[in-house]
């Protein structure tokens, strides 16, 4: 929605003063123009990334355009699972989990959960890591460093399709000027035409670089920022577990350590502490 909000801003305040400054809009109807850019664009986004990259980006469009579902109520459920397991783990030890982490689309326990069960990063990662603590093998020290080196290799990932578009946007105002140019290079091929024709060729070509840029830092650049900021939620989660497995592992109880990954999280999604308290009490009430 704000994705699209911004776009009705930005491309209103543009073409709307053009407009009241006594432009017409119809001379910034360039089609070919736009062609030599898009398709300009296009071929050198292909050219400059393998398959993986490409599909990593198009299964990444669609959550710039979504709302963040990195929301309160979801930091709220998983800190509450996670209460759940250290609680069963502090009372039963590690092996009171095993069968709820080999296969949690089973377990009753993670099906109170949706949101996280929903989640494969999430749920891959929660798992994986209580199936490390259950083995017995690591100590505190080596699995937070497994944790570190796991979080950015997921974060490299987020950033594939986050680079690309960047580069593409980047890339667009540079179109721009090669399709002037080539505009220019048509009105110089045409001086014996009339004052009004060459006009029109002059303005066509200026349309290029204007669209260039227009396309480059206000459409594509706004994708990035948003997938950017979606990276950044994702391994916030991830870092949000982390600490929490990690304090359990060093000993101190369920709610110590679920208070250790509340206090890593954003301050605008973080819950209170009455919130987090309240909540827990309402989840052991059903």
């Amino acid at each position: 929605m704000f994705l699209m909000i911004g776009y009705v801003i930005a491309l209103g305040a543009i073409f709307g003063g053009f407009a009241l400054e006594g432009g017409q809009l119809m001379a910034l109807m360039q089609p070919y123009e736009l062609l030599m850019i898009a398709g300009g664009a296009l071929g050198t986004f292909f050219a400059s990334t393998f398959p993986k990259s490409f599909k990593a980006t198009l299964k990444a469009f669609p959550q710039a355009l979504k709302g963040s579902k990195y929301t309160k109520s979801a930091y709220l459920e998983l800190l509450s699972l996670l209460n759940e397991l250290f609680t069963r783990i502090r009372q039963g030890g590690l092996m009171s989990v095993e069968g709820d982490v080999d296969d949690p689309q089973s377990s009753e326990l993670f099906k109170k959960y949706p949101r996280i069960l929903g989640d494969d990063h999430i749920l891959e990662f929660i798992t994986d890591y209580l199936r490390l603590m259950v083995g017995g093998n690591l100590g505190a020290f080596e699995m937070e460093n497994l944790m570190d080196v796991d979080i950015e290799t997921h974060h490299r990932e987020q950033e594939i399709p986050i680079h690309a578009l960047t580069r593409a946007a980047d890339g667009m105002p540079a179109f721009g000027i090669v399709a002037a140019v080539m505009g220019v290079v048509h009105t110089m091929a045409s001086v014996d035409k009339p004052p009004s024709v060459l006009g029109e060729l002059i303005a066509a070509a200026l349309v290029g670089t204007f669209l260039g840029i227009l396309l480059g830092y206000a459409v594509v650049a706004p994708v990035a920022a948003r997938l950017e900021e979606r990276a950044e939620e994702s391994s916030k989660m991830l870092e949000c577990v982390k600490v929490a497995l990690l304090a359990t592992m060093n000993a101190y109880p369920p709610q110590v350590a679920i208070e250790f990954g509340r206090k890593v999280l954003f301050s605008t999604e973080r819950p209170s502490f009455q919130e987090m308290d309240t909540h827990l009490r309402e989840m052991k009430g059903k």
